[in-house]
């Protein structure tokens, strides 16, 4: 072994004790006799030092070391012994010497293996490969032994050093591949490690070969243990094909890696490209994955950071398999058709320079090695797949690292709210795997052409669906706002895993699907609201208007039937009214804040005001459930938007007054006038009325505040009308045959002397009266009583 001052030669003698008592070793000496004739003592090294005797019948080894100077073949060289002897001249007797053949060598030959001792383990060794790479302007060398341990214990870290050593005697200190560090062989397995260092790009790499040494801490020397002729040097090809599987070995497992799902898109000045990277441990053990580093590069060699966060110190069961997500993004002035992905490993040396070596090679030196090899693995080729276009309905497939499912754009929907519109664009994922799909928790994205409406698009889904048995499928609804005039071609869709350090994708595609119109009902059908503790259904139960002098009020009022078999919070449900000429109005909804029974109805209404120039014979009602933020929304919340749109015909029907005041419906209430008595007492200036009613409540539904007023108005025989609002509960009663008397002063009604008057019943809503019936009854007259005769007669 090289070193400074000289190159170190070790022998080890094995020495046999056949007499039948102890030896001495110190009366026996070894030296070293070069072909030059200089005569070198030979030291045991420090694990020999110890050793000073030998016991009868009994044998020991006992290694040596010397400097024998610039001196570099074996050929020619001796080992002299010699004995204590107090008759020889100097006190040394020689008693023979061992001549090294001349073509010893102490270097295993190719192809073949030599029984040592490693960490005193038994192995079989032999040279693998010597390979050469070259990146970023070097040329790095990387060398494989085969190790079979042959012992009864585990072989860890040898605590030998290795060298790569040119022809001419110069070495390179090599590092442990860091797919390796921590290696350990089984008793009887057989194990291929790996070697890495820097060499100069000029150097001659014929007849190389590796070598190891261990250090004597005591001596500070290092000194050779076994080397091994390496084959000639080969330079693999590291450029994996488009869907290809590269095989990696980590610590003895083989690791299937292959690049998936390649798409990329522009934005701005830069294509942004996503990628999944698929790793499968093929092996019996978990596999722990080294610190690589990975960049984009372009055909030119200019290289671009990939974020790969997900790979660094990832494990991989036995047979497991998992997908790490990675993006990049490069400048459109690149070529993107021809960019690989690369895989390089960084391996930690300890700085210094080469191992010693003479340098006498020709034209060969010393070069540093950094504290850090970049080292490459594989150049992933990288598909050049533009992004597709993602048509509605239609399924696709994608697999990343939370599994394998589908993915379909149920629809793409742009509908009225407030002063401005709701994109909506709902995503269904489709468990394709055969065992759960966890979905993680997520946030969305809507980009509609260059507008990144990031900030502002809500994400509603199920949260009982982030767990999808196989077969089944969650829907997810991503909604943002935009000012109703603008316009757009292109909608990109992300979906992201939420974190506070950095973006995890999902799932990220583009459509230029037509925007798809809201669920078109039928005159009659029935809304249907789905989600968990939501289901109902929904339908017209009276559309009318009420006719105003500046404008018309259109109302409606739907009963919501709740589907649930336990009491529940309904959807908050939210509508707008729109025209035949594609006008849309903003219905105020009233609705109750109870929870509905199961089965149970609940009464809502709905009412805009329309100009009097606005048609409402062809009306519809886009439906939907509240949302706040991205949630549904609860009782008391104030609705931001609202999804599940669907569009239902209405049918408005103008209210034809009753000819009489039976079964007079203002919902939720039915009121029948029994009987009306009038009175007038002769010359008086009162009219006094006695109504006689039942009031009955519809209780097979729940409603809202009413905001419905019930208007009597009176007209007396005259022609003339007074109005009384009738406030139920007070003044109108529930229940049967209850009276409510009323009464009405007017010096005109000293004229009275019989004649009939008229009851007309009103439903007042918003300040817009509609008559619902009127009933014609007769006025009682009562004259005063006439003086009596006898009376007359006194005052004559």
């Amino acid at each position: 072994m090289d070193a400074v001052g000289g190159n170190i030669l070790t022998y080890t003698l094995k020495i046999t004790n056949n007499s039948s008592s102890t030896v001495n070793l110190q009366r026996y000496f070894s030296r070293v006799v070069t072909p030059g004739g200089s005569i070198i003592p030979g030291n045991p090294v420090t694990a020999d030092a110890t050793k000073k005797k030998i016991a009868a019948k009994n044998s020991m080894s006992i290694t040596y070391y010397v400097n024998i100077g610039q001196t570099k073949s074996l050929s020619g060289v001796k080992i002299a012994m010699y004995v204590w002897d107090t008759k020889s001249k100097g006190y040394l007797k020689h008693t023979g010497s061992f001549a090294i053949p001349a073509a010893y060598t102490t270097t295993a030959g190719l192809g073949k293996s030599i029984n040592t001792k490693m960490n005193d383990i038994p192995v079989s060794a032999s040279a693998d490969s010597l390979q050469l790479y070259k990146y970023g302007g070097k040329v790095y060398a990387k060398v494989g032994i085969s190790i079979t341990n042959k012992g009864s214990k585990v072989l860890g870290d040898t605590g030998y050093s290795a060298y790569l050593v040119t022809a001419s005697g110069t070495s390179f200190e090599l590092a442990l591949s860091s797919s390796q560090t921590g290696y350990k062989i089984q008793p009887q397995e057989k194990r291929t490690i790996f070697y890495l260092t820097e060499i100069p790009a000029y150097l001659n790499t014929a007849n190389m070969k590796l070598q190891f040494t261990q250090k004597d801490e005591t001596l500070k020397l290092e000194l050779a243990k076994s080397s091994f002729k390496l084959p000639a040097a080969t330079t693999p090809d590291l450029v994996v094909a488009s869907g290809a599987v590269k095989k990696m070995v980590v610590n003895s497992n083989t690791v299937d890696t292959k690049l998936t799902g390649a798409a990329v898109y522009a934005e701005d000045d830069k294509a942004v490209w996503s990628f999944h990277l698929q790793l499968k441990n093929t092996g019996n053990k978990a596999v722990t994955m080294p610190a690589y580093e990975l960049s984009v590069k372009s055909a030119k060699g200019t290289a671009f950071p990939v974020n790969a966060k997900g790979l660094s110190g990832l494990t991989l069961k036995p047979l497991e398999t998992k997908v790490v997500p990675l993006t990049a993004e490069i400048p459109l002035q690149v070529e993107q058709s021809s960019l690989q992905l690369q895989m390089i490993e960084a391996v930690t040396t300890s700085a210094g320079t080469d191992a010693g070596g003479s340098g006498s090679g020709a034209g060969e030196a010393a070069v540093d090695t950094s504290a850090k090899l970049v080292f490459p693995v594989a150049y992933f080729t990288i598909p050049y797949t533009l992004r597709a276009d993602v048509r509605s309905g239609q399924e696709y497939g994608i697999t990343n690292q939370y599994g394998t499912f589908s993915y379909s754009l149920q629809s793409l929907q742009r509908y009225p709210w407030k002063d401005d519109d709701i994109v909506l664009a709902k995503v269904r994922i489709t468990n394709n795997q055969s065992v759960n799909l966890t979905i993680p928790d997520l946030k969305g994205a809507l980009k509609l052409d260059t507008d990144n409406l990031a900030a502002t698009t809500d994400l509603l889904m199920d949260k009982e669906a982030a767990v999808l048995a196989p077969g089944q499928y969650t829907d997810i609804s991503l909604l943002t706002k935009i000012p109703y005039t603008d316009e757009f071609n292109n909608v990109r869709v992300n979906l992201s895993v939420k974190s506070e350090t950095e973006s995890i994708p999902f799932l990220d595609f583009s459509t230029t699907s037509f925007i798809s119109s809201v669920n078109q009902l039928k005159r009659g059908d029935s809304y249907v609201i789905t989600g968990k503790g939501k289901n109902a259904a929904v339908q017209e139960n009276k559309t009318t208007v009420y006719e105003g002098s500046n404008f018309n009020i259109l109302y409606t009022e739907v009963l919501m039937s709740s589907a649930e078999k336990r009491q529940s919070k309904m959807a908050r449900l939210q509508a707008y009214f729109k025209t035949a000429d594609g006008q849309f109005y903003e219905a105020k909804v009233n609705q109750s804040d109870n929870l509905a029974t199961p089965g149970g109805k609940q009464l809502i209404t709905l009412w805009a005001k329309l100009p009097k120039t606005v048609a409402t014979t062809e009306v519809s009602a886009y439906l939907g459930s509240g949302v706040t933020g991205s949630k549904l929304s609860e009782s008391g919340e104030q609705p931001t938007g609202f999804i599940n749109v669907a569009s239902l015909p209405l049918t408005p029907k103008a209210v034809v007054p009753a000819a009489n005041l039976q079964n007079i419906v203002l919902y939720p209430y039915t009121l029948n006038v029994l009987s009306s008595d009038g009175r007038h007492v002769e010359a008086s200036d009162t009219v006094n009325l006695n109504i006689t009613y039942n009031l009955t409540r519809e209780n097979s539904y729940d409603a809202g505040e009413s905001e419905h007023k019930l208007v009597l108005r009176i007209t007396d025989p005259f022609g003339q009308s007074q109005d009384k609002v009738l406030a139920i509960g007070t003044e109108l009663l529930e229940g049967n045959n209850h009276t409510y008397s009323l009464s009405f002063t007017k010096n005109l009604y000293k004229q009275i002397t019989g004649g009939s008057y008229r009851l007309t019943v009103y439903d007042e809503f918003q300040g817009e009266r509609q008559e619902l019936g009127s009933q014609l009854f007769t006025m009682r007259f009562e004259p005063l009583p006439k003086p009596a005769d006898d009376d007359k007669e006194t005052e004559k």
